[in-house]
């Protein structure tokens, strides 16, 4: 499980996994818009961490960010993550 600390939304956290074929699996967001965040998860779910992070990055909502633009950010941490256990 990944754990990212989210900056600017209502969203708190977003909790992942990704599995060995780089796609994204048991993602759960805390805080929130429940309804709105559970019909993201459930989009991306098994789709490439890399297309899940082109399609989302740059969607704002409110303080110059949202809950799917800090998907994408935790996609981000979580790629410099894996890269720095290299």
């Amino acid at each position: 499980m990944f754990t990212y600390f989210t900056s600017g939304t209502c969203s708190r956290q977003i909790i992942f996994e990704v599995d060995e074929n780089n796609k994204l699996r048991n993602l759960k967001f805390i805080g929130g818009c429940s309804g709105n965040l559970q019909g993201v998860a459930r989009l991306v779910e098994g789709k490439d961490i890399d297309e899940i992070q082109k399609t989302l990055q740059g969607v704002i909502c409110r303080n110059n960010t949202s809950c799917p633009d800090q998907l994408s950010r935790a996609i981000e941490a979580y790629k410099k993550s894996k890269d720095e256990n290299k």
